[in-house]
């Protein structure tokens, strides 16, 4: 996730402080120590990756268009169920164009969606099909894409019977639920960056009713889990700030790669990531 920081004149991005290294250091740590606690060594390990991956995607965009960014801050959460929040990147200043904005935004997903379907499919080979007790219900709700696997691996899965995960195969499945998430073509989240680049202030409208139909949702079909995320994406705005030279044109190619990239809410998202 890309998070603007204070706007710096491009005139003076010279004259930009030397990235903080403690902070992201200590918060990487802290990070580690919590995934650890909640899921054990294979579990910290492959999401810490998944993680890394992502917030080097925009890291490595954005050094590319010399665009400033800091390092990844990493957010800990020592509770169950994921011991973690993900991760943040700042950029400074203002995108020069929608070219850059469209290749920082969806370079974060793409890069840490390749690790997340790894350690889902190698991780529910390792996972095993057994009998649970009459009533009880799994704990995570699958998004079809989970189900598409699950399927591949085990077939229709018989009454009485659910897929217990392999702690790599729950690294998959959270990292596929914090990619979609980021997914939403909200404000300031992933999918924003890349809906404004290539719809520009008509993804204004379009993020509001995202945002207003996801409260909506989550108010009718009583889904606290939510809640957090809708306060927070509440507080930032649906509107996404215009960049240098809107004018700049987005490649044929980068428009399809943009909307199949936000078609994937629709097979990596759950409304009910957990069965409460």
């Amino acid at each position: 996730m890309v998070l603007p920081e204070t706007a710096v004149d491009p005139a003076d991005r010279q004259h930009v402080r030397p990235r903080r290294l403690l902070l992201p250091l200590l918060l990487f740590g802290a990070t580690c120590l919590s995934t650890l606690a909640v899921g054990g060594p294979i579990y910290a390990a492959a999401i810490m990756f998944i993680l890394l991956s992502h917030e080097l995607g925009h890291y490595v965009q954005a050094r590319r268009y010399h665009v400033p960014a800091s390092l990844p801050y990493f957010i800990p959460f020592p509770l169950s169920p994921l011991g973690t929040m993900g991760a943040v990147i700042g950029m400074s200043g203002q995108m020069p164009n929608r070219r850059v904005l469209f290749d920082v935004g969806i370079s974060g997903p793409l890069a840490g969606l390749v690790p997340a379907l790894a350690c889902s499919v190698v991780g529910l080979y390792w996972s095993d099909l057994r009998a649970v007790p009459p009533g009880v219900q799994g704990m995570l709700g699958d998004p079809l894409l989970f189900q598409w696997i699950v399927k591949w691996f085990f077939g229709p899965i018989p009454p009485g019977h659910d897929v217990i995960l392999h702690s790599l195969a729950y690294a998959g499945w959270v990292g596929v639920l914090i990619t979609s998430v980021n997914l939403f073509p909200i404000g300031q989240l992933d999918g924003g960056h890349v809906l404004y680049a290539i719809l520009r202030e008509k993804a204004h409208l379009v993020a509001t009713f995202l945002l207003l139909a996801a409260l909506a949702a989550v108010i009718y079909t009583r889904t606290p889990q939510w809640s957090l995320m809708l306060v927070l994406l509440l507080l930032m705005g649906p509107n996404h700030a215009p960049t240098a030279n809107d004018d700049e044109p987005l490649t044929r190619g980068r428009v399809i790669l943009g909307w199949l990239t936000l078609a994937f809410l629709l097979i990596g998202f759950t409304p009910r990531p957990f069965n409460m």
